[in-house]
């Protein structure tokens, strides 16, 4: 190859003749400055494996398939084999590169393959389970091979295994992911890690495009996260019945247990939650006639549940698009494609749904884990043009209050773990656990639904608070109340920092307007959301642990056991055993067990 043809990409004779002047999602009219940059940098460095990091929304697709064109144009390489995290992503793919003339087979399974096609378009569990098919095929002719969403790759050890296997001889490999963090430390094929001045290796990355700098450009939408708490009710398996305000401080397995009992679609709260968004979705559709909304199931029969009510609240029937079934696939495209208003989906959210028109979303499962939030969120954020806003309503959970405020941080793949104790210690390193339950098909039957330790009896919602852009808003209101309307009721059209300027003057207003209120009238705590900090588990931990410091002192004192103690004061104080209790009680006892000492000495 010339130098002169491997100096810049910025000519239309770099690309296929059958490539138009237009990106394959049809969302910009020519290559975007980051694809333009990538492809730059990858046409003159002419590298072997190449990471290319680019936020959801921002149109990894495109520049993919650009660099495709390029290379089998310049024959560099003589077919493309693309592999994707899911069915569905799969045939989008094919769909995809037909549109600039690279025709793959996305139904491939075996044999040689028709003289039309360029190549092919496979599952990473297609690839799983016949990797030497693919070998074969690597081998035989000098390949591309872009691997899409590759932290994929990583989900399971015979999935990368397989990867290596596949690929290792392939002329050129394109990695590509908008979220190349995990939560376990499986090294991801073909992706270089670089070891930090900590001695701690994370992944490298050959070009960049985060959401700041993409939301900067226009490219992708501002989020605005609607967090919303309320009055739990539950009952352990012990028997006990509990009751909390989500949000609150407690335990990990209360936090876990109220935010089921929040979801549980018999409830007020998820009734409450969807009505507001869809009010959300009346306003924004003023500006956008066709904006969607999706709701992100746990499971199947919570799915069918939603959908249910919302065709009680709406009186439009809702969108359902279950991972087993056959027909999900085409139901998606069907919804990307007509104006109604609302789909719910299980499995089929992560990287599955790719429909630009989505504006508003409802995070209802209880994965906890940043890889699968930032996806989730993803499927949000596609610019179609400027000024589109997304609107996206949470449980106020702490984990994702905290994700959903560091919207913003690039993170990489660690492959080392922090050492225990240590000041580095990586709040993201998640167990390994959380990891496989975002990653396993949530709407399966494993029997655990019967097994858990609760049974949720009653929950309600109260509108908590807005965040944007690392700030946060709002002050508690009731849903249907004119405090929570001026939220619901922002603009769908809005610029990035008229949005931040529209919620710090819905806040001022909020704040002088109950500065006038008699006390009397004021039934909801009455502080703006940043005086509201969520209180981290970290922060309940040092909480239990001040009150067994203090059992542990006035045991000495009075000689009764640890036991008796405990027993006492929840016998005095009311509540749950120390190990569920809320922030408020757990200050409580400590109160009491001073004043018994106090009242010894």
């Amino acid at each position: 190859m010339s130098t002169a043809a491997a100096s810049s990409s910025s000519h239309s004779h770099h690309l296929s003749p059958a490539f138009p002047g237009r990106a394959p999602w049809g969302t910009a009219g020519k290559l975007r400055a980051w694809q333009q940059g990538a492809m730059e940098k990858y046409i003159q460095e002419q590298p072997r494996d190449f990471l290319a990091v680019a936020t959801p929304g921002a149109g990894k697709t495109t520049f993919a398939l650009t660099l495709a064109s390029w290379l089998l144009h310049h024959h560099v390489v003589q077919q493309v084999t693309v592999v994707a995290p899911t069915e569905h992503l799969k045939k989008q793919w094919a769909e995809a590169a037909a549109r600039i003339g690279i025709k793959l087979d996305p139904e491939y399974s075996a044999g040689p393959l028709g003289r039309e096609y360029h190549g092919v378009a496979v599952t990473y569990a297609g690839v799983g389970v016949r990797p030497m098919l693919h070998r074969n095929r690597s081998e035989q002719r000098k390949s591309l091979v872009i691997l899409d969403e590759i932290h994929h790759a990583g989900d399971s050890k015979s999935w990368g295994e397989a990867c290596l296997e596949a690929f290792e001889p392939a002329t050129r490999r394109l990695a590509l992911t908008g979220t190349p963090f995990r939560s376990d430390t499986n090294p991801i094929p073909f992706v270089a890690y670089e070891e930090g001045n900590d001695g701690i290796r994370r992944s490298a990355a050959d070009y960049t495009y985060g959401y700041g700098s993409a939301l900067a450009d226009g490219v992708v939408r501002p989020v605005i996260f609607l967090s919303y708490s309320g009055n739990m009710r539950w009952r352990t398996k012990a028997g006990d019945e509990i009751a909390a305000r989500l949000g609150e401080p407690m335990t990990k397995d209360a936090v876990s247990q109220a935010w089921r009992t929040a979801l549980d679609p018999r409830g007020d709260w998820m009734p409450s939650v969807l009505r507001a968004a869809d009010q959300r979705l009346t306003e924004i559709r003023k500006a956008i006639p066709d904006a969607g909304a999706l709701v992100i199931a746990s499971d199947q029969e919570s799915a069918r549940a939603y959908a249910k009510l919302i065709r009680e609240i709406t009186g439009h029937r809702a969108t359902l698009v279950l991972s087993d079934d056959a027909g999900a696939s085409d139901r998606i495209d069907e919804f990307s494609h007509n104006d109604d208003r609302w789909m719910v989906a299980v499995r089929m959210v992560s990287e599955g749904v790719d429909v630009p028109r989505l504006a508003v979303g409802v995070y209802a499962t209880t994965i906890s884990t940043p890889l699968f939030f930032a996806q989730a969120v993803g499927r949000f954020v596609r610019s179609r043009r400027r000024g589109e806003t997304a609107s996206v309503f949470l449980p106020t959970v702490p984990d994702l209050l905290t994700f959903a405020n560091e919207m913003e941080v690039e993170r990489d793949h660690v492959l080392d773990k922090p050492k225990k104790g240590g000041e580095e210690e990586d709040p993201y390193a998640e167990s390994e656990k959380e990891m496989e339950e975002a990653n396993r098909e949530q709407d399966e039957d494993t029997g655990e639904q019967d097994m858990l330790p609760f049974e949720a009896l009653e929950s309600d919602a109260v509108f908590d608070r807005v965040m944007y852009n690392g700030a946060e808003f709002g002050m508690q209101a009731h849903p249907g109340s004119e405090e929570e309307q001026d939220y619901l009721g922002i603009p769908g059209l809005l610029e990035p920092e008229q949005v931040e300027l529209l919620l710090q003057k819905r806040q001022a207003r909020q704040i002088a307007h109950s500065r006038k209120k008699p006390d009397t009238e004021a039934d909801l705590l009455e502080l703006p959301a940043e005086r509201r900090p969520v209180v981290t588990h970290k922060e309940l931990l040092e909480l239990r642990k001040q009150l067994n410091t203090m059992v542990g002192a006035y045991v000495h004192q009075s000689g009764k056991s640890h036991g008796v103690v405990h027993t006492e004061l929840r016998r005095v104080c009311g509540g749950p055993p120390s190990a569920e209790c809320t922030a408020g009680q757990l200050r409580q006892r400590i109160a009491k067990v001073q004043e018994w000492a106090t009242r010894m000495r």
